[in-house]
């Protein structure tokens, strides 16, 4: 895959994070996402080619992990990626997350076929053709379903009503704590700008609950995901959050379920995908594996051979065949094993004449 080269004016030996994505995007974050956007920082600041392939091997992922997370960066609105005619990646743009009145100078990383510079879009006479190729960012949207900041005044009729009584108590019953403004707040805008029903509210905090997950940013999130699908009953909810990719159905299959996964199994698909980031392909190899192996605990099986494919740095299905041809050659210059040590063969072995032993039983 092509270099990707980045340039800045002002180089210096440390990466400046925004406070805003500290506080708002990290803790929500996996792994992968939060090393593909800090190394981006970190080379804005650097003299060096960058690649979504060495971006990959740097940090032991696959390279659809750096694509995933650099999507799931523009999903959040702190990164946008151009494209080109052929659907390559060849920018990416990473926007001014502070609060100042006047915006800072933004930063750009150009990604083409050849080596493309970053530059710093304020001013440089520095500008290939094929920077003059991508097209400027984007300006921000605002979502469809934007959070207003309601007053006190409204915070508080909305608690006064009748119906929002009931509707709080069942909330705090399952965060187990009193809510406080900023919570009470969400709750009024799923009721306010998305339109949910107390039903469909009850729903939603419960689908979160049980998957671990308290934070009212996370919540949130999930409630504007349904209202997008255009869900407006819990029944229609639980039919969404059953579904799954094919992926997953395919590892299902192969591990002999022909039903959803459980809350269990869903964790470990979800631990091979995301934490140790293992495409399909790999995935469905160890899963035949496991499934040739044995009849039971299938799934922890699996777990077996793909923790210890991580542990090998086992990136691609071609890695798993030199593997097994390493552990074959050293398995064949492997010397026998020594006679078994037990109480019986503790003891000098003799060799018996057992004919002149006969002969001299018989003369007795």
């Amino acid at each position: 895959m092509a270099r990707i080269a980045l340039y800045k004016d002002n180089y210096a030996d440390s990466t400046v994070v925004s406070n805003l994505f500290i506080d708002e995007y990290m803790k929500d974050a996996n792994d992968a996402q939060l090393k593909v956007y800090f190394y981006l920082l970190r080379m804005l600041n650097a003299d060096q080619a960058i690649s979504v392939s060495g971006i990959a091997d740097k940090f032991n992922h696959t390279e659809k992990d750096v694509i995933r997370a650099l999507k799931y960066w523009e999903k959040q609105q702190i990164l946008d990626l151009d494209f080109d005619e052929n659907k390559a990646l060849v920018g990416i743009h990473l926007r001014d997350l502070s609060a100042q009145a006047t915006p800072a100078p933004q930063h750009n990383v150009l990604l083409t076929s050849g080596s493309v510079q970053a530059q710093n879009t304020a001013g440089s006479s520095m500008i290939s053709a094929a920077a003059q190729r991508v097209q400027t960012a984007p300006q921000e949207t605002t979502p469809v379903y934007t959070k207003p900041a309601y007053s006190l005044d409204q915070l508080r009729e909305f608690k006064e009503r009748e119906e929002t009584s009931q509707l709080l108590f069942i909330a705090e019953a399952y965060i187990g704590k009193p809510l406080t403004p900023s919570e009470i707040k969400t709750i009024l805008f799923f009721t306010d700008v998305l339109h949910f029903s107390d039903d469909l509210i009850d729903y939603l905090l419960q689908y979160c609950v049980e998957r671990g997950k308290k934070d009212f940013k996370y919540i949130e999130k999930v409630a504007v995901n349904w209202a997008e699908e255009g869900i407006t009953t819990p029944k229609q909810a639980q039919k969404f959050s059953t579904r799954y990719d094919k992926s997953v159905y395919s590892i299902m299959n192969s591990l002999g379920r022909s039903t959803a996964p459980t809350a269990k199994e869903l964790e470990f698909i979800n631990r091979w995908t995301r934490e140790y980031g293992f495409s399909t392909d790999i995935i469905l190899e160890a899963c035949e594996r496991s499934s040739l192996a044995t009849d039971r605990h299938r799934f922890e099986y699996a777990e077996g051979i793909l923790s210890s494919w991580k542990n090998a740095g086992i990136h691609h299905k071609s890695d798993i065949q030199q593997a097994d041809a390493t552990y074959q050659k050293k398995k064949a210059t492997k010397p026998a094993p020594a006679a078994s040590s037990n109480r019986f063969t503790q003891f000098a072995q003799n060799s018996y004449d057992f004919a002149a032993l006969e002969k001299e039983i018989l003369s007795n």
